[in-house]
């Protein structure tokens, strides 16, 4: 594909055109191998790519997409006034559009994105639709899964995900909508068939600000001409002022709202929820999920609203929603085979790690033992709140390190002391997070139920910038097995 034709398509954000050539790839890293690609220089708070434009000539790119041309470097150069937009467009006609031969179904909201995504493509799924997912613990074509190091991919990445999706005949694609993602115009130019909101609740304030703007990105979203219809759930406090400005046709669930789809006679057990499913206060169906916690009965909500947007009975929805058994990293029951239970779970904010131990208090027979730190290089504020959560609604608290990156953990963990210490609770410290779970499973006694918070569906560790093996399912495994052999 010539340049030429590839900046048509960037035509809202086309400045000028210098030279011309054939383009046979895309790419935004200069230290790659890019013979023959065209590489984006891209402006970012941390650096300016047009500063490694010559690195990536270098390495094969035969032009460049810039914001200030570049006379220094001697190849073609698409100017635009855009740089993300233009990349994200640029990206969606060198891969023929992919979007435009599927559905698409978004999920924005601060948590239960991904448990709402594996719902809504096992609904999909039960009604005869092939489905792909992009979300935090990957990608999916159907039961394949491919790594990915993003929820919301950047665009090159996502339209080549989507295109090969279109290849396999996906039908359907049941994506996670990050607000970093909209912010930084990941999806300019797509059309979701359906678009829902979930919740707002602090997290990210390290790259928003604070939470109004948190908030507009998300809202943005569902308001900004992406979505063609929406499910709303209006039991958040937000849900008011994204309704107001939806301009597209919509349908709201809720709890503890009237709304349109809303479950009742709701039951928590250590092995599931049950409720009765009311669509429109006319139709009732009993539920049962094998997904603890009342927050995952709004993401079911969730997921029945988008399905129903997307013509499916409610009688395949129920079906398909008894049928998920776990999601990586979410509530997830792991199989010990111990007198205690072991629920590793993502919680990383303040509201998920209250869910998920008001959800075990629901049920434990015996102490809630939580283990949880908080990571590196983000939004600080929340460390002490996460601390002080952890005092109210635990017998007693494990803190350790979660991924530090750049920052020492013993800061991070210190701040969460400060919360912590001012509830009084019971609780110790251990940096080393492989200890520390040796630790906590050697408190379990019969009854309790042990929390791993923070690291859910993650296989690794980041220290000092550099990402460690480190799968907790796995490391449960073998300290549980070591434990068993020096009994013996």
């Amino acid at each position: 594909m010539k340049l030429s034709q590839l900046a048509g398509e960037a035509a809202p954000y086309f400045v000028e055109q210098r030279g011309d050539c054939e383009i046979s790839g895309l790419a935004q890293d200069s230290r790659q191998n890019m013979a023959g690609s065209l590489f984006f220089c891209i402006s970012g708070a941390r650096s300016d790519s047009h500063q490694f434009a010559a690195q990536a000539v270098q390495n094969g790119a035969v032009a460049l997409v810039v914001t200030r041309f570049l006379d220094e470097v001697n190849v073609p150069q698409l100017l635009v006034s855009d740089d993300r937009a233009a990349m994200a467009l640029l990206a969606a006609a060198f891969y023929g559009h992919p979007a435009r031969q599927m559905k698409l179904i978004g999920i924005t909201g601060t948590k239960g994105k991904t448990t709402t995504s594996y719902y809504i493509k096992a609904i999909l799924e039960e009604a005869g639709w092939t489905c792909g997912l992009i979300g935090t613990t990957g990608n999916m074509i159907g039961s394949r899964w491919m790594k990915s190091s993003l929820t919301t991919p950047d665009p090159i990445d996502l339209q080549r995900t989507l295109r090969e999706m279109a290849d396999s005949g996906v039908q359907a694609v049941c994506m996670e909508v990050s607000a970093h993602a909209v912010s930084l115009k990941r999806l300019e130019g797509l059309q979701f068939e359906a678009g829902c909101f979930l919740n707002l609740s602090q997290d990210h304030l390290d790259f928003f600000g604070d939470m109004d703007r948190y908030f507009e990105t998300k809202k943005h979203f569902l308001t900004g001409g992406m979505v063609k219809n929406a499910a709303i759930n209006v039991d958040d406090d937000r849900a008011a002022a994204i309704i107001r400005d939806l301009p597209v046709p919509h349908s709201t669930f809720g709890i503890c709202t009237n709304a349109d789809i809303f479950a009742r006679d709701i039951e928590i057990s250590e092995t599931g929820v049950s409720f009765k499913l009311t669509l429109w206060n006319e139709h009732s169906y009993p539920v049962h999920l094998k997904m603890m916690g009342m927050f995952n009965v709004y993401n079911a909500l969730a997921a029945c609203g988008l399905a129903l947007i997307m013509g499916v009975e409610p009688e395949a929805i129920c079906r398909a929603l008894e049928n998920v058994r776990s999601v990586p990293g979410r509530a997830e029951v792991l199989d010990t085979r111990t007198p205690y239970m072991v629920i590793l779970d993502y919680s990383h904010s303040p509201d998920a790690l209250e869910n998920i131990l008001k959800t075990a208090r629901e049920f434990a027979r015996g102490r809630v033992i939580v283990l949880f730190g908080c990571g590196g290089d983000r939004d600080y504020l929340k460390r002490p709140k996460m601390g002080a959560i952890a005092g109210r609604l635990a017998d007693y608290s494990i803190l350790t390190s979660d991924n530090p990156r750049n920052e020492d953990p013993m800061d991070i963990i210190r701040s969460i002391e400060t919360g912590i210490r001012e509830t009084g609770a019971s609780y110790e410290v251990m940096e080393d997070r492989r200890s520390a779970i040796a630790r906590a499973l050697d408190l379990g006694r019969d009854g309790d139920v042990i929390i791993l918070a923070g690291k859910g569906h993650e296989t690794y560790q980041e220290i000092s910038g550099v990402k460690r093996p480190f799968n907790e399912k796995q490391i449960v495994r073998e300290i549980l097995a070591q434990s068993k052999e020096d009994r013996q």
